[in-house]
């Protein structure tokens, strides 16, 4: 997966782009996306990151807020996770077969 980790009028540190490509990367475990772009901003005392994923013609978009950048990029994994596994139990139930 191709992780692309940017800010919106902030300087992006070393040490938070690597939390953002650890942490979403793992993201790999649940669906394999082909590619994830992260924006990171600051917006007053709010820290907020946002996600866009693209997998096979679908896509998968979310932010989260939180008081830290750190704190805001878990959440963020924590709802792509959400998604992610949400997409794939659809996508692999069969409705209507026997049950």
């Amino acid at each position: 997966m191709q992780i692309t980790v940017s800010g919106h009028q902030l300087e992006l540190t070393p040490a938070l782009r690597r939390h953002a490509e650890d942490k979403l990367g793992r993201l790999d475990h649940y669906e394999p996306l082909m590619d994830l772009h992260v924006v990171l901003h600051v917006e007053k005392k709010t820290h907020k990151a946002e996600a866009t994923g693209h997998n096979h013609g679908r896509v998968f978009h979310c932010d989260a807020e939180a008081d830290d950048l750190y704190c805001a990029i878990d959440r963020l994994a924590d709802k792509l996770t959400t998604q992610l596994c949400r997409d794939k139990e659809k996508r692999t139930t069969h409705h209507g077969h026997g049950h």
